[in-house]
């Protein structure tokens, strides 16, 4: 059985704030550990975070370093397994062209997420069906507000938002990660199923 080929990145820039402008957004520690444990339960390659900042670079590095190596590693190797997907970059296309260096030819496909609708959406049924065929996809996630229209509009779709049956949509980047992973990678022993959306 094929193996799906999905990474996951994480963009802190560009992202929008409150008020719709372009922004930089930090690291957090809770985003680094929960996403790499949902990564790694649902079987993703890799998990980018993406930032331009070097300082976040850096302390996204020493916490990773904590959970690989020494006292940490010990403490808990579940976590380190977890944090060994994560990579991290300086802007999209370095996450872009990373995974494209490994499909031997292949290309990824970017899938972007957003909690509004922006566009006509690819359906997460028709996503897993072609990640189960075997094509690569690089799922992108924002942080902050969410991803910025020029992030938006260069992926090549976008997933449909993920609605509660009222008004209030502010999910964590963290629950909206491990929600869409089920979606497109729960089961996997089994293969593609029928998820209606």
């Amino acid at each position: 059985m094929i193996r799906p080929r999905l990474e996951l990145a994480l963009v802190h820039y560009p992202v929008l704030n409150r008020r719709g402008e372009s922004i930089g957004s930090a690291i957090t520690n809770l985003d680094l550990h929960d996403i790499a444990r949902a990564a790694r339960t649902f079987g993703a390659h890799r998990y980018w975070v993406i930032t331009p900042f070097a300082e976040q670079q850096d302390m996204a590095r020493e916490i990773i370093g904590h959970w690989r190596q020494g006292h940490g590693a010990e403490a808990n190797p579940d976590r380190g397994e977890a944090l060994s997907l994560v990579q991290v970059c300086g802007k999209l296309q370095e996450a872009v062209s990373g995974m494209n260096a490994t499909l031997q030819g292949q290309r990824a496909t970017v899938v972007a997420t957003c909690a509004r609708s922006v566009r006509e959406a690819l359906p997460y049924r028709t996503m897993r069906m072609r990640l189960w065929q075997g094509e690569p996809f690089l799922l992108l996630f924002g942080t902050g507000w969410g991803l910025a229209p020029e992030i938006l509009d260069g992926a090549d779709a976008v997933l449909p938002p993920i609605l509660g049956p009222g008004s209030y949509n502010h999910l964590s980047v963290r629950s909206a990660a491990a929600i869409i992973l089920d979606r497109l990678m729960g089961a996997a022993s089994t293969g593609p199923d029928e998820h209606e959306n």
